[in-house]
């Protein structure tokens, strides 16, 4: 094991929290056998099926979300016709991201076409999303604070829970689009027992005991 090869590895890691995919490796001119060295040898450790963390990286709070989407192929899917990444967090795991809301953990992914994946645990929705609908949280591409909380009350969620999400959102200035917000519950509305988006989010913003600033009640 040369200081080059470390170096190589290195430097694809500190791209993306200090972690990097064997087919990254690979791609790089580094064997599977190779890694496998590495890793007994302390270079690397392995983080989850097919993904590595270099050796002296720190260990992120959202590292397993950090690396399913890099065992999902997120840094080398092509980008969609509208110019969205391939894998995007949403759901509970939006919500982590974005650290707002108390769910347990969970790893939900929109991505642009139906695929299979032998990760556990794993959670993957077809979606065709606009790019306003994302944005890079921490380098992770991730449903915007508004589409995330109306993906939660898509999925069926507590509205309770999902109360908390806004009340955080909120409370951090995170909730930066109230109209987006009831543009995208307005389809959602009739299944909560409310007559439109406007009203929906009266209803989340009733839970959470909060608003954003200049919320007109409807």
């Amino acid at each position: 094991m040369s200081d080059t090869t470390v170096a190589r590895l290195s430097n694809i890691a500190e791209q993306r929290w200090g972690l990097l995919t064997t087919a990254q490796a690979i791609e790089a001119g580094v064997s599977r056998n190779q890694l496998s060295r590495m890793a007994a040898n302390g270079v690397l450790e392995r983080v989850s099926q097919g993904v590595y963390r270099m050796a002296g990286a720190p260990r992120q709070e959202n590292e397993v979300i950090y690396a399913t989407w890099l065992a999902l192929g997120g840094t080398t899917g092509p980008r969609t016709s509208g110019g969205v990444a391939s894998v995007v967090a949403a759901g509970v795991t939006a919500a982590a991201a974005h650290g707002i809301g108390d769910f347990f953990l969970g790893l939900d992914f929109i991505v642009p076409s139906r695929r299979g994946t032998r990760l556990p645990e794993v959670r993957l929705r077809v979606r065709t999303l606009a790019p306003r609908e994302v944005v890079a949280v921490d380098g992770l591409p991730t449903l915007t604070v508004e589409r995330t909380i109306a993906d939660l009350v898509e999925q069926r969620h507590d509205l309770s829970l999902v109360a908390g999400v806004v009340r955080d959102a909120v409370g951090s200035g995170r909730l930066l689009s109230p109209r987006d917000l009831v543009a995208y519950l307005d389809p959602l509305a009739l299944r909560t027992g409310t007559h439109d988006g406007h009203e929906l989010a009266d209803k989340l913003f009733d839970l959470a005991g909060i608003a954003p600033e200049g919320w007109r009640r409807g």
